[in-house]
């Protein structure tokens, strides 16, 4: 049996329940294109290949490609690209396909992983992850609660971003020492928001959230002066976990003119 390797992050999903949950949430047909990142042991892999017919699964630890090859054939047709998701481009798959994409994402990873994704957007239906559940609800947490921060805005400014459901420790070979939880990803089919320059958009994010505790007119004084924050309508004296995208995107905006 395949032991789980520490340095990839794997703990393998094993209840039943947990993943026939999963499974209803997907809701995978036939004709649609699914992409599985990190199918470990084939919990995930093999239901989805009974509902769905076919299946590309993207694996970084290769002692575990033949173990699933091997029992594909049993529920249909798998394709295995051995390759680290973080440096694997979805453009390079042949056929211009849009992509429904799965993933019990290692913890260490989930949140560089979702931005890589986010680059290839354009390609991508929805995406149902695994992740530490203080992640996730961080992903879905609104503007002036706790949670709430950079990855908040930039998952919500492209996604409808939803929180499914708990998984305890106990779900998994072997258990992590964290919570977790599943959550969907819906791209929009265009942005939200007009934030004018992306990168100055994603600037103003992270130098707003770097220095949390400080005001805006602090933590961005070298970005935007408060004479824009002010023609934003938006208090100078707020913190960034008082602004939602909105407020982010009027602020992009302002700063390119």
């Amino acid at each position: 049996m395949h032991r789980a390797r520490k340095r990839f992050g794997q703990h393998f999903l094993h209840d039943q329940n947990v993943i026939e949950s999963i499974l209803r949430a997907i809701n995978p047909q036939p004709d649609e294109n699914l992409l599985e990142i990190g199918p470990g042991q084939g919990a995930l892999t093999y239901p989805l290949l009974q509902r769905c017919g076919k299946l590309i699964a993207i694996e970084l630890d290769r002692d575990l490609v033949p173990v699933l090859a091997g029992q594909a054939p049993n529920f249909g047709e798998l394709e295995i690209i051995s390759a680290d998701i973080l440096e694997f481009e979805l453009s390079s798959i042949p056929g211009n396909r849009t992509f429904r994409v799965v993933g019990n994402l290692p913890y260490n990873i989930s949140t560089p992983l979702m931005f890589h994704l986010l680059e290839s957007v354009r390609q991508i239906q929805d995406m149902h992850f695994m992740v530490q559940k203080e992640v996730a609800l961080r992903i879905v947490a609104n503007p002036g609660e706790p949670n709430y921060g950079r990855l908040s805005v930039m998952l919500q400014y492209q996604c409808d971003c939803q929180y499914l459901l708990d998984v305890p420790p106990g779900c998994f070979r072997p258990p992590p020492r964290v919570d977790s939880a599943v959550i969907r990803l819906t791209p929009f089919s265009s942005p939200q928001y007009d934030v004018g320059d992306y990168d100055r958009f994603a600037g103003i994010v992270q130098a707003a959230f770097s220095q949390r505790r400080k005001t805006i007119s602090n933590s961005l004084k070298t970005v935007v002066d408060r004479k824009t924050i002010l023609a934003c309508e938006i208090d100078p004296g707020a913190r960034a976990e008082n602004l939602a995208v909105a407020d982010f995107a009027r602020l992009s905006r302002a700063s390119d003119l």
